[in-house]
C-alpha cells in the first residue's frame, strides 16, 4: 500500500497505526494541541485549526481512500478535527487554570462517547456519505454535540471549576 504524505497526515503522523483503539489515541493526541493553541496562541486559534484540519484532512483522506476501503481505522485526522472542535466553545476559558484539566478530560470523554455511539445525524453521515467528506463530517458532528454539552457543563458549573 502506498504510504505517502497523505497517509502521514491522515494518520496524524502515525498515531492512527496504533494496534489498539487508534481513534482514542488520535483524540488523546489532540489534547496537547488544544492546550498549546488555547494557552499560547489564543482561543480563536482553536476554531481556525479545526477549519484547517478539516480541509487538510478531507484532502488527505481523499487520497487515502483511493487505496483503502471507506473510513479505514487508521485514518484519525477526523478524530483530531472533532476532538479539537469539542474545545472551541470553551477555548476562551481554558487559560491554564487550576482545574482546566477537568474540562479537557470531560471534553475528551464527551467526544469519544458521541464518536463511538454515533447518535443521529452522526450515524447518518458515517453510513451514507461514502467519501472523505463522510469520514470527516461524522466526527465534526460528534464534536459539535460534545462542544455544546461541554459549554453547558462550564456555564452551569457542573464540574468543580
Amino acid at each position: 500500500m502506498k504510504k505517502g504524505f497523505s497517509f502521514i497526515l491522515a494518520t496524524f503522523f502515525g498515531i492512527g497505526y496504533s494496534k489498539f483503539a487508534p481513534g482514542t489515541f488520535g483524540s488523546l493526541a489532540t489534547l496537547p494541541l488544544a492546550f498549546v493553541l488555547t494557552n499560547y496562541i489564543g482561543a480563536w486559534s482553536v476554531s481556525v485549526a479545526v477549519l484547517l484540519i478539516f480541509i487538510i484532512g478531507t484532502i488527505a483522506t481523499t487520497e487515502v481512500l483511493r487505496h483503502t476501503p471507506h473510513d479505514p481505522g487508521f485514518v484519525v485526522i477526523d478524530e483530531v478535527a472533532g476532538q479539537l472542535l469539542t474545545f472551541a466553545s470553551i477555548a476562551p476559558h481554558l487559560n491554564n487554570g487550576y482545574n482546566d484539566w477537568l474540562l479537557y478530560l470531560a471534553g475528551f470523554i464527551l467526544f469519544r462517547i458521541f464518536d463511538i455511539f454515533k447518535p443521529q445525524p452522526v450515524r447518518w453521515a458515517d453510513r451514507n456519505i461514502e467519501n472523505a467528506w463522510g469520514v470527516m463530517l461524522d466526527d465534526i458532528i460528534a464534536g459539535t454535540y460534545a462542544t455544546l454539552i461541554l459549554y453547558i457543563i462550564y456555564t452551569f458549573k457542573l464540574l468543580p471549576l
